[in-house]
């Protein structure tokens, strides 16, 4: 099957084929053909399938056949968790419709806003936004969404995740009830069912991958090592075994910090990545990470949620995630597309329950390795994960309160952990987010 036989127009035919695609993937030979019919859609998809792709097409083409929009009145609405994700779609959207005479725009917070403001007075087709910048600008009368046509919610897990789940609300109460609803998660949890229900009439459902699964081509390794030695280790790999393009995970905001200043005193080119640095910042280090001139990666879960890095060969988890799901998240950042990847985790005492947490939702026993030089002392007694608020059992816990999201051996005693701010990679204004309940099937 091609592009074409999708019903879509000459002018986003010429687009795509001048991306260099020529054969859709599985989720979007399926999305596609719904969303040009009108049908709400909800989609679940592993990172890398080209769901963007999916919904992106046959927006456009819907739009292109309506009327311009009036003064401050916005056609369709995306949705977005964070700031790099709002401009990855961004960039797509401009790329795929550079034929067609739609207007579109990207908001998001942590810049100034009278651009944005100038951007919208005139109306849009398309606007990405993350919500709580556009609430901002709606509660200042500077946009109308009583017109949306189409609303797209994308990594809806992650906006629930982040607490966004109050502003998304705020925001429907501002739309026509009459409209089009995509909604894409990575997956889908008893929470995403229950927003689904609320939101989508007699939606088409598409799910790519099995729930929870991991890529295929993404090969899994762990490396057992003291939790003192895992700086020196991961530095040791990168060294011998000539990693380029590696994207590594912490879990607090100061241990991707620390992280990538040792790295670099130890002449391995890093930078960090997180909701406390700079739009400009983040887009600096992003720009030499794609371009090869930055050789690692240091990123927390959030701000690592629209990282589209073609091709990536490496992601390690130096710390692994307190939710057994974003596992699953992380490593989806190499694989892709059928291409290659490796996926490290560098494991602590601390961390077999969160380990085994992982293999239980993965449905699979992970290769263990143990490096020489790097072997781990048998008799190292566990330690707490701090500030985690779930108990033993919890999903992906480890018995020792270290199951709550935003805990970690680094996290801050403000109890925020992993990422200080209470809504992470935009203007933190939501509540936090009580730890998710029931467990996944």
């Amino acid at each position: 099957m091609s592009f074409s036989d999708l019903g879509l127009r000459s002018e986003l035919l010429r687009a795509v084929e001048e991306q260099g695609y020529t054969v859709p993937t599985p989720i979007q030979r399926q999305a596609i053909p719904a969303v040009l019919k009108g049908e709400d859609l909800l989609a679940s998809a592993q990172t890398g399938t080209g769901k963007t792709a999916g919904f992106t097409l046959p927006l456009l083409q819907r739009l292109a056949d309506g009327p311009r929009p009036k003064a401050r009145q916005i056609r369709a609405l995306v949705l977005t968790p964070t700031r790099e994700l709002a401009a990855q779609i961004g960039e797509n959207v401009t790329g795929y419709g550079r034929h067609l005479k739609l207007t579109s725009k990207v908001i998001f917070g942590g810049v100034g806003q009278q651009p944005q403001v100038d951007a919208i007075r005139p109306g849009l087709d398309i606007l990405v936004a993350t919500p709580g910048r556009l609430l901002d600008l709606h509660q200042q009368r500077h946009i109308d969404l009583s017109q949306i046509e189409t609303l797209v919610l994308d990594e809806a897990d992650r906006m629930l995740d982040m607490g966004f789940i109050h502003d998304i609300k705020k925001l429907l109460r501002l739309m026509p009830a009459k409209r089009q609803n995509l909604l894409f998660s990575a997956t889908f949890s008893n929470e995403i069912q229950t927003l689904a229900n609320q939101l989508l009439d007699k939606p088409t459902m598409i799910e790519v991958a099995r729930r929870n699964t991991t890529a295929e081509t993404v090969d899994q390794v762990i490396y057992k090592v003291d939790r003192e030695k895992k700086r020196d280790l991961l530095a040791h790999l990168i060294t011998e075994h000539q990693w380029y393009q590696v994207l590594v995970f912490t879990r607090t905001k100061h241990g991707a910090n620390r992280l990538a200043e040792q790295l670099s005193k130890q002449n391995i080119p890093s930078m960090a990545i997180h909701g406390n640095k700079s739009q400009s910042a983040r887009t600096k280090a992003l720009a030499a990470f794609k371009s090869g001139d930055l050789q690692v990666l240091v990123a927390t879960d959030i701000a690592a949620r629209g990282l589209d890095i073609n091709e990536l060969p490496h992601v390690v988890n130096f710390e692994l995630p307190n939710v057994a799901e974003d596992y699953v998240h992380r490593i989806g950042r190499t694989g892709r597309a059928g291409s290659e990847g490796q996926a490290v985790s560098l494991v602590c005492v601390d961390e077999h329950g969160l380990l085994k947490g992982i293999e239980r939702l993965i449905k699979r026993d992970l290769e263990k390795r143990i490096e020489s030089g790097f072997e781990p002392d048998p008799n190292a007694k566990p330690e707490p994960i701090e500030n985690g608020r779930g108990k033993s059992g919890g999903r992906g816990g480890n018995g020792r309160g270290g199951s709550g999201r935003n805990g970690g051996a680094n996290s801050s005693s403000n109890g925020r952990g992993d990422n200080g701010q209470r809504r992470q990679g935009d203007d933190a204004r939501a509540p936090r987010r009580r730890a998710r309940r029931p467990q996944q099937a």
